[in-house]
């Protein structure tokens, strides 16, 4: 009888199996899937969400300075208008009219003064106009629409574009403060023109009921550096800005800058500078209000235009407010780079981690795995060596050991037994070969 070892044919060997049934690419993909893809994800997501909405508040920021901005120049219209309306009904004019006509050019120019107006002059009720000093020439003052509503009874305050010829013929003076040279602008409309001579004038009249006249006054806003610092100091006061941003504060007329404090050098005010094409033709063209990034004079700004609407329903001009762009670019980049970097440490700290215990679980398994392939191709004495473990699957380790510690056991007492029946067999037959002999 042959030996029962070379009964047992040897097992093939398996086949490897496709990655994607394999358990170690699964513990791969559940150890790594989560922190490689799902949070890069996750944190892709929050990133551009964060970032809108920051560029949503910087936006909000700046439509509700406008707004500050905005209350402002009404609050300066609705100023004209009371105290002129004031004068006009002061006891004072009334004796001053009623003393005739010489006393009135040096109480108009007291008052004019004292209010705070450029020009102020009084239509009498047969049209003349008094003032001082006297007009260099005649004044057409039946084209305005104020003047208008005021000589039949009703006060009212615009802003109104004055021609240099207009302003020249209330004050020389005031022409010449109208009067900016342009500068050449990047991102501006091509122009031929080389001068702004136009005044945007607050322009207010109210009829003086007693004396049956109208008296009428203005402000001139063309490098009014008050009117414009007093805005910006309203909309950005101290540390209302990160560091190194800085606000400022415009007023077109038209596409012109004609009091503002950009500076277009260190201590250079950019009057005469324009408004890029896009702003021009989204708030000057089409009359929308701009609230995005704009590129103003030499940089970005975080910016917000409304049109200024004259009195005869035209948009003659621009208000604007923003303040410097790159700082809080630079502060967003840098906020963006903190996140990047942190996320680069974690995976640098936690993916080792994962991976190592990935490993302590495919590895005992691939281990059981081959000590199975391994028994089945005869070598009993295969054992897995992870019992070591308290785990899962350290108790099946464990318990396959000892399976094949039982089997191998076996094993040998059947070869032991095998061995004990050949050699009795052997025995028996030599016996009985030597009874044959002797019979014989």
């Amino acid at each position: 009888m042959r030996d029962t070892e070379s009964q047992i044919p040897p097992a093939p060997l398996k086949p490897r199996l496709p990655w994607r049934k394999s358990v170690r690419v699964r513990l791969l993909a559940i150890a790594l899937l989560p922190m490689l893809v799902v949070m890069p994800l996750f944190i892709g997501a929050v990133v551009v969400n964060w970032s809108s909405r920051f560029d949503k508040l910087l936006i909000a920021k700046v439509n509700g300075e406008l707004t500050i901005a905005h209350q402002f120049l009404t609050r300066l219209r609705e100023r004209s208008s009371e105290r002129l309306g004031a004068l006009g009904a002061s006891a004072d004019f009334a004796r001053v009219e009623a003393m005739g006509i010489p006393a009135m050019p040096a109480f108009l120019e007291a008052e004019r003064q004292r209010l705070g107006f450029d020009f102020l002059y009084y239509i009498t009720p047969g049209g003349n106009i008094i003032m001082a000093p006297p007009p260099a020439d005649k004044i057409d003052y039946a084209k305005w629409p104020v003047v208008q509503d005021a000589l039949t009874g009703t006060g009212s305050t615009q802003i109104d574009i004055f021609t240099g010829a207009d302003l020249a013929a209330i004050s020389p003076a005031l022409a010449d403060q109208a009067r900016i040279k342009l500068v050449p602008t990047k991102a501006a409309l091509p122009t031929t023109r080389t001068e702004e001579s136009r005044g945007m004038v607050v322009h207010t009249a109210t009829p003086v009921q007693a004396a049956k006249g109208t008296l009428v006054a203005g402000t001139l806003l063309n490098r009014n550096l008050n009117f414009i610092d007093t805005i910006n100091d309203l909309v950005y006061p101290s540390a209302s800005l990160t560091e190194g941003s800085r606000g400022t504060a415009t007023l077109f007329l038209e596409d012109v800058r004609v009091s503002t404090n950009v500076r277009l050098f260190e201590n250079v005010r950019a009057l005469g500078t324009r408004v890029s094409v896009a702003v021009r033709a989204s708030v000057l063209d089409q009359g929308n209000v701009w609230l995005d990034r704009a590129f103003v004079v030499n940089d970005w700004y975080i910016s917000a235009y409304e049109p200024i609407i004259d009195s005869f329903g035209a948009r003659v001009g621009m208000l604007y407010v923003g303040f410097l762009d790159s700082p809080f670019r630079a502060a967003k980049k840098r906020t963006l780079l903190m996140i990047g970097l942190g996320f680069l440490v974690l995976i640098a700290l936690s993916v080792p981690i994962f991976l190592r215990m990935a490993r302590s679980i495919f590895q005992p398994l691939e281990k059981m795995v081959n000590t199975i392939t391994r028994a089945e191709q005869g070598d009993l004495g295969a054992r897995s060596g992870t019992a070591h473990s308290d785990d899962e699957i350290g108790r099946v380790s464990k318990h396959l050991d000892l399976m094949l510690a039982q089997v191998q056991e076996r094993d040998i007492e059947q070869r032991n037994w095998a061995r004990e029946l050949n050699i009795k067999v052997e025995e028996r037959t030599r016996e009985l070969r030597e009874a044959n002999q002797r019979l014989e």
